[in-house]
């Protein structure tokens, strides 16, 4: 199983369960965390979600580009699944553990809030192997930093410490690896003590403030 699913309360927590590869996702892998999202936004009991990485080395690493061989080249940017189409209206936190290169990044950025170990390293990198953002790696991240600096991470494929994500602020806490999913988990409980309504309701507003044109 590569995505584990567990619900703890009102709080559920997916985690990447490919250590082996960093955590790298497979086509099939990727839509069973997008299945599995589904299951958390139709569950009445559930308020907020954390995604995170098994292990302390990697969060994850994007695509296993062995598993997409052979396979179409819409598929390789994930229509119709968390990181394209599928939309969720209640709040997600990103708890990052290592390193979040490339599509991993951008499972980051699609989440509301990310908190992030010390040893965490973040960067879009897909141009150094030829490839570039497909899962709305560009869009998101020019949200959230000035132009000029998401032109020069994505351009030359930089990778950034914690701390330097921070500065960004494109990461909204650094912890030390052992605090990380009880951080993580203290944030989520703190902010399902509202009621679900409100939470989707802001969240909602929050969006079409950065983009009006947000459906």
């Amino acid at each position: 199983m590569s995505i584990e699913y567990q619900k703890e309360g009102k709080i559920a927590v997916f985690t990447i369960n490919r250590p082996e590869v960093l955590n790298a996702l497979s086509l099939e892998g990727l839509v069973d965390l997008s299945n599995k999202l589904t299951d958390f936004q139709e569950d009445p009991d559930l308020k907020v979600g954390i995604i995170t990485g098994a292990g302390e080395k990697s969060f994850c690493t994007g695509m296993d580009l062995k598993s997409t061989i052979g396979m179409p080249v819409d598929s390789l940017f994930g229509r119709g699944t968390f990181v394209r189409g599928l939309k969720i209206t209640k709040p997600l936190v990103a708890a990052v553990n290592g390193f979040a290169f490339g599509g991993g990044l951008e499972i980051a950025l699609t989440c509301d809030i990310r908190i992030a170990s010390e040893n965490a390293l973040f960067g879009l990198t897909e141009v150094t192997i030829g490839l570039i953002p497909g899962w709305g790696g560009t869009q998101r991240l020019s949200r959230l930093l000035p132009i000029g600096k998401t032109i020069e991470l994505i351009l030359m494929g930089k990778r950034i410490t914690a701390e330097e994500a921070c500065k960004m602020n494109l990461v909204n806490q650094v912890v030390p690896k052992i605090s990380l999913l009880t951080t993580a988990k203290e944030w989520a409980n703190r902010i399902s003590e509202s009621h679900l309504y409100i939470l989707e309701s802001t969240k909602e507003l929050l969006k079409k403030s950065i983009d009006p044109n947000r459906e």
